[in-house]
């Protein structure tokens, strides 16, 4: 029933946006058109369109697949990207309820419970993410999105080589993603290494060819945007005009090092949430479509990262960041709620005690023990189920999949 509920809430909102929507999706077309022109081209597109183009900001994956609706007449084509992309949104909270009961099998987690957080955390998730699906059609942000998605099932579920690879088909649809990679370092010690190089060889197999194909590719690195006066950007000082120059980077350096500080205090869930934190507290821009990445994190951290009924993370971000922009029609006022944001809810899954099971002992832990859990109340999609008595032993992925 909660799936039949998000996919109703999820249509309506489709709906709502669609007719009006695709503001950013010519950008996508047009790199879809470009990265399949080769050699028959005007030598812009191929692999010199990050030379010629440094204005798409997006990924080669991201043009590929954009490049599929290309055939089709261009409303048509952008009505089925902004359908599969939106359908994406729901494949995506089914993920993160599937990851959450994978992560607490064998803890007595009560699942009915559990999917009652997806369902209230996925009312949040679902707006916004029409709002970079549909509103706004920008494919690179979902597919990097829904990769990661899949990576976080994948340290659920301890593959290493997948963690690896689709965190590096996030990076290869969006570079923002790079600010997730710290999910590697969730898997166990002995994994990293692996998880690692599937990850660095995916980006390379799909970066490298146009860096060497044209070195003015990497004038797409260097490529500005306004310094908006809503941007927490003013806030913190940064009063230039255009994106500073240490910007990306900057942001880049403080996403990889808050997700690192969350999985070294056993709180991996949060490592989107963090990286997506960086970005915001650091861009220029202040596009709403940036929400969606926030959201994306609060869902993970609501269904993962701690055991509460009210996934109340997720309606807060959806409230400040989203709603704030309709109701507070000062720009410095939004900037400075945007930093509010970011410095209270990294704060927060940084620093908030969180009681564990078993005592507070370094390493792999169990997921903290809540009263209100109640006893399981299992779903066969959900896995199996603790019986009577005492805990069973528990499985290899039972706890977090944190390593220190």
């Amino acid at each position: 029933m909660h799936l039949v509920l998000l996919t109703a809430w999820a249509v309506l909102w489709f709906a709502v946006v669609e007719p009006n929507g695709g503001f950013s999706w010519h950008y996508l077309r047009t790199g879809g058109e470009l990265i399949y022109q080769g050699a028959a081209g005007d030598g812009t597109g191929g692999l010199n369109l990050y030379a010629h183009h440094p204005e798409l900001q997006m990924g080669p994956i991201s043009f590929l697949v954009a490049g599929v609706f290309n055939p089709f007449p261009e409303a048509t084509g952008q009505f089925l990207a902004a359908a599969l992309m939106a359908l994406l949104g729901l494949v995506i909270v089914v993920l993160a309820g599937r990851s959450a009961a994978h992560h607490f099998l064998g803890t007595g987690t009560n699942h009915q419970r559990l999917r009652q957080r997806v369902l209230i955390a996925g009312l949040a998730f679902l707006p916004m993410w029409i709002e970079v699906a549909v509103r706004f059609g920008h494919l690179d942000d979902v597919l990097a999105l829904f990769f990661t998605a899949l990576a976080v099932r994948s340290v659920t579920r301890g593959n290493a080589a997948l963690t690896g690879a689709f965190l590096a088909l996030a990076m290869d649809s969006k570079p923002t993603a790079l600010a997730f990679t710290p999910l590697l370092l969730a898997l166990p010690k002995e994994k990293w290494l692996r998880a690692a190089l599937w990850c660095a060889g995916l980006v390379a197999v799909v970066w490298l060819p146009f860096f060497v194909g044209d070195s003015q590719s990497f004038a797409a690195a260097k490529f500005a945007i306004p310094n908006h006066p809503a941007s927490a950007l003013r806030w913190l000082g940064v009063g230039d005009p255009q994106t500073p120059s240490w910007d990306r980077p900057a942001q880049a350096a403080l996403g990889l090092a808050l997700g690192a500080l969350a999985v070294w205090r056993g709180r991996w869930a949060a490592v989107v949430l963090l990286g997506a934190n960086a970005r915001i507290v650091l861009d220029p821009s202040v596009y709403t479509y940036y929400t969606a990445s926030v959201l994306l994190g609060t869902l993970l951290w609501d269904v993962i990262g701690q055991r509460r009924l009210v996934p109340w993370w997720s309606w807060l971000a959806l409230l400040i960041l989203y709603g704030s922009v309709f109701v507070v029609p000062d720009d410095s006022a939004r900037g400075l709620i945007r930093l509010a944001f970011v410095a209270v809810s990294t704060a927060y899954v940084l620093l908030w005690p969180v009681r564990e099971r078993g005592g507070r002992g370094r390493g792999r832990r169990r997921p903290p023990a809540r009263e209100d859990e109640g006893p399981a109340h299992g779903d066969p999609a959900d896995g199996p189920e603790p019986g009577p008595g005492p805990d069973p032993a528990p499985t290899p992925w039972a706890g977090p999949p944190a390593a220190r």
